[in-house]
């Protein structure tokens, strides 16, 4: 099973070029954030924890992440491969979600690392706001999520990089010339 990470700060396109690759390839597909918003949907005791958290621009506690994503691996044992789109978010994350593919007998193939200016980043998060409705979609919670993103999260590429794992890729552009670029870091990965 191949394991790929799609990273990169709030509005870097992660969730549509997910969604892209998950067709490309055949993947399954674990979004954190898509995960939190359904129990949140569905107004569980988890959802309204994470809606606090979500909502004040912070991250939610490790240990309900894992264990969410647990029970997809489980679900997913046959996988082709899964794309992680907004996992891991801290070096914690990283070597908790090591772990547990360890336990499941895999590891992370490749990190790709959508590179995108910041003022091109608030521009799609507000535009994303207006078009979904998105509660933390707004200037003040962009702004924090950012901030909590270069403060918390960036350090996750150094982590892939030491384990020979991370690969950049220019994040501008057409939805298609982003998606080939992913592409061709992937296909490089599975001709090997």
């Amino acid at each position: 099973m191949r394991i790929v990470i799609i990273f990169g700060a709030p509005g870097s396109g992660k969730g549509t070029q997910s969604e892209l690759l998950i067709s490309h390839y055949g993947y399954n597909h674990i979004s954190t954030g898509d995960l939190l918003r359904a129990e949140i949907a569905q107004n569980t005791e988890l959802g309204q924890i994470a809606k606090t958290y979500i909502d004040q621009g912070q991250l939610v506690p490790d240990s309900t992440i894992i264990g969410m994503i647990e029970h997809v691996l489980e679900a997913h044992k046959d996988a082709k491969g899964i794309i992680f789109d907004g996992f891991p978010r801290t070096v914690a994350q990283a070597d908790a979600l090591c772990d547990l593919l360890g336990k499941h007998g895999t590891q992370v193939d490749l990190m790709i690392e959508l590179e995108v200016p910041e003022k091109v980043l608030i521009e799609r998060i507000l535009e994303r706001g207006k078009a979904s409705g998105r509660s933390d979609d707004n200037l003040d919670t962009v702004n924090k999520r950012l901030s909590v993103y270069y403060d918390q999260t960036a350090s996750i590429a150094d982590y892939y990089k030491k384990k020979g794992k991370h690969r950049s890729v220019d994040g501008v552009g057409t939805i298609e010339q982003i998606a080939e670029r992913i592409r061709k870091e992937i296909d490089q990965l599975n001709s090997n």
